[in-house]
């Protein structure tokens, strides 16, 4: 990996992790819909003449029907959960949960696509869950005002992305990412269009919410995956996956920096746990290793 190859890495997680906290900021003023239409609108208006400029704007007319759903599992359903979410959670403990992601991944690969997984990956998520239990335990209040719902729809969000990862892999094999990801924000504004009118905010939100929404569209989500794409196509998947183990870290930074977030000693612990559960889930680290 070059120095470039790793600056690109440390700033796509820092623009990940900073989405957490640009909906924490403007998820009160917006609601989740309202704003991850905004989202999703502002990252397809900035993608789309990239497409077009690449000649690719065919292929994206030659598979809407698979970006729909692409539109709705990867973008359109878990925005709006992680939005909600973080009403009632910190944007660290978000960052936090969503590095659940590539352990539903693998489980769902086992068991919907029979996918073998080694022993380090079955030791990964049982620790991973394991993580996730620990985070949970003295959060998971589901009375009037708690924020057990919210960690149930992190989890709900982290399984539609480890769903339609498999999905993509398997319906859109040799499909560009980039029409990928503009297909699927383009899919999630049109799905989300009707809600967001629906739900509008009575009261129009400030400058600084504003700013926040045009901070997620634009750099957590447009340049954010222009720079995946290049990761992916310069040191390949394996290594682009890592900026998962990065993207907590700066949540939790960016978080504590900016909005004072208390940062708990069960947060470390259990993110801590979920990372190391995830790097053996994905293979990126084995059980010889540690062992060794």
């Amino acid at each position: 990996m070059t120095p470039r190859n790793l600056f690109d890495l440390i700033l796509l997680a820092a623009l990940w992790g900073g989405s957490f906290l640009f909906m924490r900021y403007a998820a009160p003023s917006f609601g989740a819909i309202p704003l991850i239409w905004l989202r999703v609108t502002i990252a397809a208006a900035c993608l789309l003449p990239l497409l077009w400029w690449r000649g690719q704007s065919g292929l994206l007319r030659q598979n809407m029907g698979a970006m729909l759903l692409v539109g709705l599992l990867n973008s359109a359903v878990p925005f709006v959960l992680i939005a909600w979410a973080v009403l009632s959670i910190t944007s660290g403990l978000a960052s936090i949960m969503n590095a659940v992601t590539p352990i539903f991944t693998a489980l769902i690969g086992a068991l919907w696509l029979n996918e073998r997984l080694s022993k380090s990956q079955m030791l990964g998520l049982l620790i991973g869950f394991v993580g996730v239990l620990l985070l949970a335990a003295d959060k998971a209040d589901f009375k009037a005002g708690g924020s057990g719902w919210a960690i149930v729809a992190m989890l709900g969000a982290t399984l539609c992305y480890g769903i339609v990862t498999h999905y993509t892999r398997h319906k859109l094999a040799g499909v560009p990412s980039l029409v990928t990801a503009t297909g699927a924000q383009l899919a999630a504004a049109i799905v989300l269009l009707p809600l967001a009118y629906a739900f509008w905010p009575t009261v129009m939100p400030d400058a600084k919410a504003w700013l926040a929404v045009i901070g997620l569209g634009v750099g957590c989500t447009a340049l954010a995956f222009a720079l995946f794409f290049r990761l992916l196509a310069q040191v390949g998947a394996s290594r682009a996956v890592t900026v998962t183990f990065l993207i907590p870290v700066f949540g939790v930074l960016w978080g504590s920096l900016f909005l004072g977030e208390t940062v708990s000693a069960s947060m470390l612990v259990g993110g801590a746990v979920i990372v190391l559960g995830t790097a053996l889930a994905t293979g990126v680290m084995r059980l010889r290793a540690i062992l060794a």
